[in-house]
């Protein structure tokens, strides 16, 4: 049995999802994109900076609108976001709880908006 690799990200610029699609090729894995509704944050990184704020500080993250597959076919999962005020954005905490059972690896791996 091959042992598959998923790769599940959120992408608020572009940035992380083109990340993961070179570590999808790279890697011969599967990819993920984690979405949320369209009003949940702003354009504007500085807005969408005090929406994650308040967010952590009410863990009230937000609901995941991407269907996630069956996990257990996975022996490793990769996951990807860009850093909102030093933490992974928020939509990967919602991620993250729903798979809290799985039983094999989870890597991360991050983006940020310097160059």
């Amino acid at each position: 049995m091959t042992k598959k690799i998923l790769i599940a990200y959120y992408s608020w610029s572009n940035k992380t999802k083109q990340v993961a699609k070179k570590l999808a090729q790279a890697l011969d894995a599967e990819l993920l994109e984690l979405t949320v509704k369209n009003n949940v944050f702003s354009t504007d990184m500085y807005k969408t900076s005090e929406i994650a704020k308040t967010q952590i500080k009410t863990n009230d993250f937000p609901e995941l609108v991407t269907k996630i597959p069956d996990i257990s076919q996975y022996e490793t999962i990769l996951v990807g976001s860009p850093v909102w005020n030093g933490a992974p954005a928020t939509p990967l905490h919602s991620f993250l709880a729903q798979i809290a059972n799985f039983k094999g690896k989870i890597a991360t791996f991050y983006t940020d908006a310097g160059r």
